[in-house]
């Protein structure tokens, strides 16, 4: 008897951003909070959870670092993808306003996200670990000086007062986050709109990566993410994660994984699963 799907891990705190997201994305699942991504990998390696969600990168601050290598490790795999745009609220105690701020507190690219309105307010921000410790910081301190940049989640989850919505600098503020699941995602190659993600290394000779990637071109398969990172602690080997459109199984990105396996010496697919529907809408903005 197949077990049932009823916890999803992520990192951080109760009213966190990544909680939030696990609630939308599975809202009938137990949110387990994790005190480190290892911890969240493992929650599910462990059997303590059934999904991990992980965010992997943000349209304003990046990609989330030591994610590219803590995925491999995991041995997980990547069954879906999900947009959340990113909502800043500035917190308080209940009874403050927001002219008794002197401090406000959140995690750093959360304060980064709100700079110009830090700036505005004239009011002296403080770095914590996470958004949703930072509320829970504030409700516990019980200061009308300080506030907390956070969900509206951490909020109502904390007992505090949200002062002024959406005070984040960027109106396109998106975090991505992959799904991940102990066994892959049941995608049929002929089902339109699938990612694949994959890691792999080149040889180390002239043009490598050029010659690897070359079969991506000339079969007409789109790459859309391609990020390297360095490996084992030296200078020259590296290890790329990428990501295309299309199923392994396809015609045309069979051929190129066939090239970019000739070139490589590691290829390894970390997952093959639908395209959320957000790509479309960010296809249409640019086009």
């Amino acid at each position: 008897m197949a077990k049932s799907t009823k916890i999803i891990s992520f990192q951080g705190e109760i009213g966190a951003n990544s909680d939030l997201a696990c609630r939308r994305i599975r809202p009938s699942m137990k949110t387990l909070p994790c005190h480190s991504f290892e911890d969240t990998f493992a929650a599910v390696s462990t059997g303590e959870a059934d999904l991990a969600l992980i965010p992997i990168d943000n349209s304003v601050a990046g990609r989330v670092a030591d994610i590219h290598h803590l995925l491999p490790a995991s041995r997980l795999h990547i069954i879906e993808e999900h947009f959340q745009r990113v909502e800043h609220n500035l917190l308080a105690v209940k009874g403050a306003i927001l002219e008794d701020l002197s401090h406000v507190h959140s995690h750093v690219h959360a304060l980064n996200q709100c700079r110009k309105f830090i700036q505005r307010q004239g009011v002296t921000p403080v770095v914590h670990v996470d958004t949703a410790a930072a509320a829970r910081d504030i409700a516990e301190r019980g200061d009308k000086s300080h506030g907390a940049i956070a969900t509206k989640l951490a909020g109502e989850t904390y007992g505090l007062e949200s002062l002024q919505n959406n005070i984040e600098d960027a109106d396109h503020n998106t975090t991505r986050f992959l799904l991940m699941a102990p066994e892959p995602a049941q995608v049929a190659p002929d089902e339109v709109d699938v990612m694949t993600s994959f890691i792999f290394r080149v040889r180390n000779v002239p043009a490598a990566l050029y010659k690897s990637l070359g079969g991506f071109a000339t079969n007409g398969v789109n790459i859309t993410k391609l990020e390297s990172y360095l490996i084992d602690g030296g200078f020259v080997a590296a290890q790329f994660y990428a990501e295309v459109e299309g199923h392994p199984d396809n015609h045309a990105v069979k051929l190129a994984l066939e090239e970019l396996n000739f070139f490589s010496t590691e290829v390894r697919i970390l997952g093959t699963y639908p395209a959320d529907p957000f790509r479309k809408s960010m296809n249409n903005i640019h086009q």
